[in-house]
């Protein structure tokens, strides 16, 4: 009998084994995986929690801020703005007597005007100096900001702009 008059052997193969090394071994990979994303989000989440330190806060602890780059919130002091041909210098105010000189680079946002709360990204021009170097000025609104309403930002002296 030839090869094509025997008839097929439909007998069904049962698979080979896979070797509980290699269950492991992939158990292993998905788990160091899985803890790589969780990793990756929970770092995510946590620095994008710090929007902003406070003048406040940067002064009780100003040696251990340098001249990392950071954002620094307060209000600015009136009477202390000066155009100049880079941006603005300012003073940002904490509570009490604490004050941050600021030379901020770029032009100032049009809602920019003493005695509102101010965003400065930027950093410190030494390790120790108060005079801080900022890229830019972010006017602090809140959410439910509406263009059409342009004098909705109101300063703690009552002022809107």
């Amino acid at each position: 009998m030839s090869s094509a008059e025997r008839p097929l052997d439909l007998t069904p193969v049962a698979p080979p084994r896979s070797s509980s090394r290699s269950r492991w071994r992939s158990i292993g990979v998905l788990t160091v995986l899985g803890l790589a994303i969780i990793a990756l989000l929970s770092q995510g989440l946590l620095h994008s929690l710090n929007y902003f330190e406070t003048v406040n806060q940067v002064l009780a602890k100003r040696a251990s801020f340098g001249t990392e780059v950071m954002r620094l919130e307060g209000v600015v002091k009136p009477g202390t703005i000066e155009r100049t041909s880079n941006g603005a210098s300012f003073t940002l105010e904490g509570s009490g007597t604490n004050q941050v000189h600021v030379d901020a680079h770029g032009s100032p946002p049009q809602l920019f005007q003493a005695n509102i709360p101010v965003v400065v990204v930027g950093h410190f021009t030494t390790r120790t100096s108060l005079d801080f170097d900022g890229t830019q000025i972010l006017v602090k609104h809140t959410a439910s900001y509406i263009a059409a309403h342009p004098k909705r930002v109101k300063a703690p002296n009552g002022s809107t702009r």
